[in-house]
């Protein structure tokens, strides 16, 4: 798989993990100095978060690894789902609105270049699976036949 040299981890992070993978997906595979610079001048809240996060990381490289240079290091950003904060909101008619707080657990790892940092398996995105191939033909299929 791929060789992680640190991470940092920070969890239960008031943040909604939709909003958060926005700011992550911006900076998924670049360099350590091109990554802080992004998420300096990136206006979104995570954007602080996730920044705080990579300092950590760096952090630990330099303590626990004694790395002085990131040259050849790429940085790797998960953002993984945490509990919900169920509240309720009073509305009109004695009726009752739910208001879902939710949080996140943001993982960023530093790696070597070239290897892959974090790619998750099994994403939705540019895979044509067999299931919605398959549902397409058939439904195709029944209209001719009719």
């Amino acid at each position: 798989m791929t060789e992680v040299l640190t991470k940092a981890i920070a969890r239960f992070i008031r943040v909604s993990p939709r909003k958060a993978r926005l700011v992550a997906d911006l900076i998924r595979g670049k360099s350590v100095d091109e990554a802080l610079s992004i998420l300096q001048y990136s206006p979104q809240v995570a954007a602080r978060l996730i920044e705080k996060v990579l300092r950590s990381a760096i952090a630990n490289a330099e303590h626990n690894h004694q790395v002085r240079s990131f040259e050849g290091f790429r940085v790797g950003v998960t953002i993984d789902g945490g509990p919900t904060l169920k509240r309720i909101q009073p509305r009109a008619m004695g009726r009752a609105y739910r208001i879902l707080h939710r949080t996140g657990h943001i993982t960023v790892t530093l790696g070597a270049a070239g290897d892959g940092v974090e790619r998750r398996p099994g994403g939705r995105a540019g895979s044509s699976g067999a299931k919605g191939a398959g549902r397409v033909a058939s439904a195709a299929a029944r209209t001719r036949s009719h």
